[in-house]
């Protein structure tokens, strides 16, 4: 910058700091847009509404007449749809224990969830 004199030098100098300023920005913003994102995904694979869906259908089956098919059918279907394998156990009532037990395991590979349900 030898060659310069002082007005062309302070626009070259300040060129320079709004340049690196821009830049910064720059990083800054996109930091932000990749943690937004994350967190959005983090929210989207939580399938609230497919393991309500299971869960009420679980419930409803627990007084069928035929309750081995449709144990089988349940985690046959949420294997397919869903990629989901689900396990649940029914303890029916008995004379002691006048209400219906139900364990209930979902897992598609990146959320695990466990339920014990008992009516009343």
């Amino acid at each position: 910058m030898a060659g310069l004199n002082d007005d062309a030098q302070w626009i070259v100098l300040m060129g320079f700091v709004v340049s690196f300023s821009f830049f910064f920005l720059a990083m800054v913003l996109n930091q932000s847009t990749v943690v937004g994102q994350t967190t959005a995904e983090a929210v989207i694979e939580f399938p609230k509404n497919d393991i309500r869906d299971v869960r009420n259908v679980i419930i409803q089956s627990a007084s069928v007449t035929d309750p081995i098919v449709v144990h089988d059918d349940i985690i046959g279907i949420a294997l397919s749809r869903k990629n989901a394998v689900v396990s649940y156990t029914v303890t029916s009532p008995t004379v002691s224990d006048p209400r219906t037990h139900i364990e209930i395991h979902y897992n598609n590979g990146v959320t695990a969830y466990n339920e014990s349900w008992t009516s009343s």
